[in-house]
């Protein structure tokens, strides 16, 4: 034992110091990647309205460096074998900038760690542009704080309606929804919903199902210009803090 602690000193003081890790340097292998890294393409709206597949999530971490992750479900699945139990894990993941743009993406794996990794470059890779407006006949402050319109999403038994809401209503939402619609940047909806919404990544899906139909409907210049419709990012202020209750 006592050999052991001097040769475990020995290493101490004679080793040489951990060399600083090295960054490793993207090589893109896609056409899109390309044009990204050599500044042909600057902003996340030119590289959807491109054409080209978005295939490389070091795209979006160039484009959106901004952009933020949240677990929306995490979910074991076991299954037996002639081996014995195999647990596998299933998690669901919401991606956005809160300015426009939101992505969901699941991933499936042995462990939880390097399955929410993968989950996170899925939806990077599902990555969408959506609309914003001020949709609402009772509010008209001309700014893109709701959905421009109503729009119906659906997944499995879940289906979900958004509408306008006037500026200071807030996400009247479920806890999933306002999740996904907090990075996706709308800051007040009305939601309704049907079927078993329980069911978490069934209603993220219709969430995201709904927000797709939102920047795929198409509208006229007409329709733009009454509503204040914007899409993708615009630099929204941050929120602004709700007053203290003040205690009598």
């Amino acid at each position: 034992m006592a050999v052991r602690g001097r040769r475990g000193r020995s290493r101490a003081r004679t080793g040489k110091p951990e060399s600083p890790m090295t960054t490793i340097e993207w090589l893109p292998k896609t056409r899109l990647g390309q044009m990204v890294k050599k500044g042909e393409i600057s902003t996340m709206s030119d590289a959807l309205n491109s054409g080209l597949p978005l295939r490389e999530p070091e795209i979006i971490d160039i484009l959106l460096p901004e952009v933020e992750d949240d677990v929306i479900d995490v979910k074991m699945v076991q299954r037996m074998t002639d081996s014995g139990r195999r647990i596998k894990f299933v998690i669901t993941v919401a991606v956005g900038n809160k300015d426009g743009f939101i992505g969901l993406g699941q991933a499936k794996g042995k462990e939880v760690g390097s399955s929410i990794k993968k989950a996170i470059d899925n939806a990077k890779l599902n990555i969408i542009e959506i609309r914003r407006g001020c949709g609402s006949w009772e509010c008209g402050c001309k700014k893109p704080h709701t959905v421009p319109f109503a729009v119906n999403g659906k997944s499995g038994s879940v289906e979900v309606t958004f509408k306008p809401a006037p500026h200071g209503i807030g996400l009247a939402t479920g806890d999933v929804a306002k999740k996904i619609l907090e990075l996706a940047g709308v800051r007040d909806c009305w939601a309704f919903t049907k079927g078993q919404t329980k069911t978490i990544v069934n209603y993220a899906k219709a969430v995201f199902d709904a927000l797709k139909k939102n920047a795929e409907m198409r509208i006229t210049q007409n329709e733009i210009k009454k509503i204040s419709i914007v899409s993708g990012s615009i630099g929204l202020p941050p929120e602004e803090p709700k007053p203290a209750e003040i205690e009598v």
